[in-house]
């Protein structure tokens, strides 16, 4: 036995210590957590409480409309299940009492054990099979590993999985054993009953960073996901409203690229986000209305999907469109409609290249006539490499209209020996029309490119990584380059640049107010 790794979680004050450990009689690492025991005689008390807390609190999180409503029930069951517990443990101490009402707040409101996975921000996986196989994960670091405990029962698999449903209105029964929905914290979440998945009943979910991911963070040397170059010309393309698709495998960073990209959008610019399941985060000042889609109830009735919304969302007078997932024909349609009625779109495509991107597009299941195609501006492909985990941008492609076709012209290029991200390819076509829509020539794109690096280079040597400081930068940058530029330059600190934000908010109020009261 060997301890590969150790570190300690605490989910909602209930303690407990991780190690991923390479033992000889096991093919893969495990993922070991150990976790607070009650002796005999507490676990007879934690049953009594048990019925106490099911008996005196009245809060069901089934009366749950959002994630806001959800954190609200379940501080009133800690509230009301630390007021009994201090009641029918006198003497007992503070913290054994938080760890208590943890507990019970895990196993009565919760997904048991399963909620300190949930708190482990290492892991961006967590797979119940079976109660017959130990629960799996995927860890950032070390890839899946099989952990030391399993779900004991069938029926608390299926039980788990009902009280995901619940949170969002949705039900998984024997008439419908598949559901897809998300968690509380915004973890997206997919399970399966038996005879479906045959071994016994699943559940599967995918955890998304509680901060998202922000082009600094990509740019940051332990991740290295895109080159900075690579980062500044996308920059220029979310200004001047490219068309983008961002493709690649599953769990590639895909819907993270989108997200830190969709970081760069000017703020007097509305942004109408579709999503099967809510994954986009965008900074709180941006003017965005994220949309999710609908499944049908159990009598195949109340669907709202993604065309609906595609379609409604014209209705809405949005400057982009953001679209989850490109899957089918009819959605991929409407969408190129957008594009070409002078929406900027931004969108996922499940493919391993820019040519791959291309043919999928125009072939089966989504079969578009080709020429629709040039309406996209750039295709970015990130990869992930499954044997050591890394992501990194695989290429940036533009497509270039010839004639009634459209061809892919490759301009930069990751090097797996180097891992770095070349320059393989001129610009054939988004310089050129960044030039006309601009009226900047050449030197002056290139220059614009220089201080655009510059800034992000600032924000990474300061480790601006959260995600409403990267998107203040950026909106300053649209409203007073100036300004920003020669603190940059000064090296400040960013906390000069936020609060000069802040005195140029306040000075424009005051002449705001000062000319408005010369027009009475």
């Amino acid at each position: 036995m060997k301890v590969l790794d150790s570190y300690k979680l605490m989910s909602d004050n209930v303690p407990a210590e991780v190690q991923i450990v390479e033992r000889e009689e096991e093919f893969v690492n495990t993922y070991e957590l150990t976790r607070m025991h009650f002796q005999l005689a507490t676990q007879t008390v934690m049953d009594h409480l048990k019925e106490k807390v099911i008996e005196e609190v009245n809060i069901r999180p089934t009366e749950a409309q959002d994630a806001e409503t959800m954190h609200k029930l379940r501080e009133a069951f800690v509230e009301k299940a630390s007021d009994i517990v201090r009641r029918e443990l006198v003497g007992t101490k503070e913290d054994m009492r938080k760890v208590i009402v943890g507990t019970l707040a895990h196993e009565l409101i919760g997904l048991g054990e399963m909620e300190l996975l949930l708190s482990d921000d290492n892991l961006e996986e967590i797979v119940v099979n079976t109660s017959k196989e130990p629960l799996w994960v995927y860890h950032k670091k070390w890839g899946w590993l099989k952990t030391n405990f399993t779900i004991p029962r069938e029926e608390q698999i299926h039980n788990y999985a009902a009280i995901i449903g619940r949170q969002v209105g949705r039900q998984i029964t024997n008439l419908n054993p598949l559901l897809d929905a998300h968690l509380e914290g915004g973890d997206r979440a997919n399970a399966t009953l038996f005879p479906i998945s045959t071994k016994g009943n699943s559940i599967t979910i995918r955890k998304f960073a509680k901060s998202p991911w922000t082009i600094t963070r990509m740019l940051d040397p332990k991740n290295t996901v895109m080159s900075i170059d690579v980062a500044a010309l996308l920059w220029l393309s979310i200004q001047y409203e490219m068309n983008i698709i961002v493709a690649g495998g599953t769990a590639s960073g895909k819907t993270s690229v989108l997200n830190a990209l969709l970081v760069f959008t000017p703020p007097n610019q509305r942004v109408i986000s579709i999503e099967d399941t809510r994954e986009l985060y965008l900074p709180e000042f941006l003017h965005w209305l994220p949309m999710v889609t609908r499944l049908p109830n159990p009598e195949g009735k109340g669907e709202v999907s993604m065309l609906d919304l595609m379609v409604n969302s014209l209705r809405m007078r949005p400057d982009r469109i953001v679209l989850g997932e490109i899957r089918r024909q009819r959605e991929a349609e409407v969408l190129f409609e957008a594009m070409h009625t002078g929406h900027s779109v931004l969108a996922t495509l499940h493919a391993d290249s820019a040519e791959q991107a291309k043919n999928r597009m125009v072939q089966p299941p989504i079969s578009l006539p080709e020429s629709m195609l040039e309406a996209v501006h750039l295709i970015l492909v990130q990869y992930r490499q499954r044997r050591t985990g890394i992501r990194r941008t695989l290429e940036l492609a533009e497509v270039v209209p010839y004639k009634s076709l459209v061809t892919v012209n490759k301009v930069y290029q990751w090097n797996a020996r180097s891992d770095q991200i070349e320059k393989v390819g001129d610009y054939a076509r988004v310089v050129d029309e960044i030039m006309m829509y601009s009226g900047m020539n050449q030197k002056e794109i290139e220059s614009d490119l220089a201080e655009r690096k510059m800034v992000l280079q600032y924000m990474l040597d300061n480790k601006l990584y959260d995600i409403n400081d990267v998107g203040r930068i950026s909106a300053t940058f649209y409203r007073n380059k100036e300004f920003l530029l020669e603190k940059v330059k000064k090296k400040a600190n960013p906390s000069e640049i936020f609060s000069g934000l802040s005195d140029m908010g306040g000075q424009a109020e005051k002449e705001g107010t000062k000319e408005k009261a010369k027009r009475h």
